[in-house]
């Protein structure tokens, strides 16, 4: 990320100036990052592209949520945090994506990362559509399929890989290089699934990340309240990463210790979490430090 050129102007970054700092260059020169216009009205779909667009200007953490089969608890949460302009890539621990059937023992399964939302509403309500608009399914998969393509497996996720495939996403605008910040599961074995699988990658990036559990209860009702729940969550963090970052006078590095900012907001992480938890005792909260 570019360094703001506004900090150039901090009295703390300088203790004993002789020049002035050069001033910042003309507007015209930095990089442009324009609001992602998806498919450009190829396919008359327009409900993502008035997706908010990612600036540096605005410092924003990274989000990743997380569920069983990456449908309601994650993409609920992934659906707020992306209106709220966070960066923010979502993910399911499951081995398949299933959906409930007629019956519970027949259930809807689909493979991850191939089998799009559209794909999945389009069969379902070819099969039942007085059942799966009943049970909130098709309301559901309306909205994930208007925010991106279909179901992702947190296991094969290529951690620091750019994710250009996916720019049309919302909230993809800022989380194009493959990493972020902060993981949010919304199930306690889905944050051991996330947790155990980065001991298994063994941390090769070097790169720190906080995994925080929401423990949601699987349904429509639940996930709504828990996805204000973690945007909430999500500003409490965001703005003491911001207030790190303006006190070191330095870029914003998660973890990166003396005049990066990140150390500092490491260390408030479990406090700011015991003050959101005495909002929301009902969505107990587990958290830990982890690295990519």
């Amino acid at each position: 990320m570019a360094t703001d050129p506004r900090l150039a102007r901090d009295p703390r970054r300088t203790t004993t100036p002789p020049h002035p700092p050069p001033p910042p260059p003309p507007l015209e020169s930095l990089p442009q990052q324009k609001p992602l216009d998806p498919r450009n009205g190829t396919d008359g779909d327009s409900s993502r592209s008035s997706q908010p667009s990612y600036s540096d200007g605005d410092f924003k953490l990274k989000f990743c949520t997380v569920c069983a089969s990456n449908q309601n608890r994650s993409m609920e949460a992934h659906l707020r945090l992306s209106l709220a302009s966070y960066p923010v890539i979502s993910f399911g621990t499951g081995s398949l994506v299933r959906l409930p059937g007629p019956s519970i023992s027949q259930p809807n399964v689909y493979p991850f990362n191939s089998t799009s939302y559209d794909t999945m509403y389009t069969e379902l309500n070819g099969k039942d559509p007085r059942l799966y608009r009943a049970n909130g399914l098709l309301t559901m998969l309306e909205r994930n399929r208007s925010v991106k393509f279909g179901p992702e497996r947190w296991q094969d996720w290529a951690v620091g890989t750019p994710r250009l495939d996916h720019k049309d996403d919302r909230g993809s605008a800022g989380v194009e290089g493959g990493v972020v910040d902060v993981v949010i599961t919304c199930e306690e074995r889905c944050w051991d699934a996330v947790v155990d699988n980065l001991v298994e990658r063994e941390g090769k990036l070097n790169r720190p990340v906080h995994i925080i559990n929401v423990d949601i209860k699987d349904n429509h009702e639940e996930a709504l309240v828990g996805g204000k729940a973690i945007l909430e969550l999500a500003d409490m963090l965001n703005a003491a990463a911001r207030e790190e970052r303006n006190r070191s006078g330095g870029e914003w590095r998660n973890g990166a210790g003396e005049g990066g900012g990140g150390a500092s907001f490491d260390d408030r992480v479990p406090d700011i979490i015991a003050t959101w938890q005495e909002k929301w005792p009902n969505l107990p909260a587990l958290w830990t430090l982890a690295w990519f």
